[in-house]
């Protein structure tokens, strides 16, 4: 669902650009230079930011960037992050632009973990290739991870995990984790956001996958 477009979204982007990128093709090639990081990680459709906040904090050693094209949570998300004192943005930066682009700013093999928390479940069969676990993203993920990358999911969805299973397995990916309920017993090294934490008091399972390909055969 869209958000509410704040007035002050705008604004607050543009001033704050250094973080909230919009077309970092410079970057391609340097994000764990310049972000000083071990593993890159990627969040596509960060949201409100509270994930890639979180997870930042947790593993300062590792590179996290994330990705959001509603520029309404994207200001948001950059607002948390830039007045957190607990955040450093030494590691961590936005990218303020839809996914399908991902190819623009990542080089081959760039890319460690792809993490995908709670993305529009597209409900409606029309809009399934707009999924970021359909095959167009898949394809798109596989020349992007690195030679152990892997995609880390969870959602609520039920329907979405589901179907998600049969993409990644009908495109070349190996399940190396799998739950339907992975929030019943306590993983410390996993965020848990407000978002997800009221569907876990509602009693809601969350489900949670995570995927690596197979390495692409060259010709030639």
């Amino acid at each position: 669902m869209r958000m509410r477009k704040k007035k002050w979204a705008e604004p607050y982007l543009e001033a704050h650009g250094e973080y909230a990128l919009s077309d970092p093709k410079e970057y391609k090639g340097r994000w764990k230079e310049i972000l000083n990081g071990r593993e890159l990680h990627v969040e596509i459709g960060m949201g409100k930011g509270d994930y890639l906040i979180r997870m930042s904090e947790m593993y300062p050693e590792d590179a996290w960037v994330g990705i959001e094209k509603d520029r309404n949570a994207a200001a948001t998300a950059c607002r948390k992050m830039l007045e957190d004192e607990s955040c450093s943005q030494n590691n961590n930066r936005m990218i303020v632009a839809d996914g399908a682009y991902l190819a623009d700013w990542f080089a081959e093999g760039e890319i460690d973990v792809i993490h995908l928390n709670f993305s529009d479940p597209w409900p409606k069969k029309y809009t399934h290739k707009r999924r970021l676990s359909s095959e167009k993203f898949l394809n798109l993920y596989k020349q992007l991870l690195s030679e152990n990358g892997c995609v880390r999911m969870k959602t609520d969805n039920k329907g979405l995990f589901e179907d998600s299973v049969l993409y990644f397995l009908e495109n070349g990916f190996t399940l190396t984790e799998f739950s339907v309920d992975y929030r019943r017993n306590e993983h410390p090294e996993d965020a848990v956001t407000e978002y997800e934490n009221r569907f876990m008091e509602l009693g809601q399972p969350i489900y949670l996958l995570k995927a690596v390909a197979a390495p692409i055969q060259k010709i030639g």
